[in-house]
């Protein structure tokens, strides 16, 4: 092979790469968003707790009982295994692209801010949360309750239960408030892997970032912090 193939080839294989790069980054952003999506919807049906039992529940088992759901459990499932498997994909990658390690690590604007070196473990901590809070709310104990149309799953109860433990109501606020700089970083990191990127708009970008992991967040811990400090059903 000649220079001239030789260059052309090496060429050929890092477009092959930047390319493939691409389309794993825009799969991390757009399964990130679709998580994103559902983070805040998952968010706004539980806010009926704050309506009591009933509201709670009946919501609970109209979501429950509808055949779609597994069809949306799938959906799901589907996009958390593709977000967490490409971005720790493109991690690993990364780490191995660089043949030798810092000596320091770069200060200043050079910098990389802690919340994205720390994306992987967030990530990780919130896999262990998920799998536990499915574990809990999908395969924990039955209650039942029959508000004039025959038995439903008493959901209420169970959160109540959950959220009169200190330690439950600890780990879920971390788990929340971790979720919350992870949604920051990755709203706005979304919209820029679909090009919208210029100076012009970067920090209004940032700031819904930072605004939407706020609604999420907030609203998920207001719940066990309502049933903790307040709740006296």
């Amino acid at each position: 092979m000649n220079t001239s193939e030789a260059s052309s080839s090496s060429f050929s294989r890092a477009c092959g790469c930047a390319i493939a790069t691409i389309t794993r980054k825009q799969v991390v952003a757009l399964s990130g968003l679709g998580l994103a999506l559902f983070v805040m919807v998952h968010m706004t049906g539980n806010m009926l707790i704050f309506l009591g039992p009933q509201a709670y529940n009946e919501y609970s088992n109209a979501l429950t009982s509808n055949h779609l759901i597994y069809l949306a459990e799938l959906g799901l499932v589907a996009m958390f295994l593709a977000h967490a498997f490409q971005a720790s994909y493109i991690t690993w990658k990364n780490y191995r692209a660089r043949d030798t390690r810092y000596a320091m690590r770069a200060s200043g604007p050079k910098r990389t801010p802690w919340l994205h070196r720390t994306l992987f473990f967030q990530g990780m901590i919130l896999l262990v949360f998920v799998i536990l809070h499915l574990s809990l709310f999908k395969y924990g104990p039955e209650y039942t309750v029959n508000y004039g149309h025959g038995e439903i799953r008493d959901i209420f109860k169970l959160v109540v239960q959950e959220f009169h433990e200190p330690g439950e109501v600890a780990w879920y606020i971390v788990a929340l408030v971790i979720l919350c700089f992870h949604l920051s970083h990755g709203v706005s990191s979304t919209i820029q892997s679909f090009g919208i990127h210029h100076p012009r708009y970067q920090k209004a970008i940032h700031r819904a970032g930072v605004v939407y992991a706020l609604v999420v967040a907030i609203g998920f811990i207001s719940q066990p912090v309502y049933i903790f400090w307040f709740y006296k059903g």
